[in-house]
């Protein structure tokens, strides 16, 4: 099973990426953190297999922790969401040693779309 971190100052985004990730059965939530600073140190901790990081989060932000995760963790991948859709600031983040930037409206529509599934599913049922 692999191993996720999480990492983002939204409660609620992280609660949602849990239940979005231990769905399937394949990956598991090894912890949360909120924000970039706290995110260094419980990736060095845990040793996920993945982090996935927001961009904006109060102290350390996404690019910044990215950029140390990198030196510190180097073969650690590292997924960044964000509703900024920004050239410039996918271009830093790449920059920064990121490994997949998503847009959080991206994730959204997947998450509605299993959520149709299930309702769909429960009609065809009844």
């Amino acid at each position: 099973m692999k191993r996720i971190l999480i990492v983002d100052d939204s409660p609620l985004i992280r609660r949602l990426l849990r239940n979005l990730f231990e769905t399937g059965g394949e990956w598991v939530v090894c912890g949360e953190a909120e924000n970039g600073g706290e995110g260094i140190d419980k990736a060095q901790e845990l040793q996920p297999d993945l982090i996935v990081m927001d961009l904006t989060m109060p102290g350390v932000n996404g690019i910044a922790a990215t950029r140390m995760l990198k030196r510190l963790m180097p073969a650690t991948p590292i997924l960044m969401l964000t509703t900024f859709s920004n050239p410039y600031i996918k271009k830093e983040a790449l920059a920064a040693g990121l490994d997949a930037f998503v847009d959080k409206t991206e994730v959204a529509t997947t998450l509605v779309s299993s959520i149709q599934q299930i309702f769909l599913a429960k009609v065809q049922a009844a």
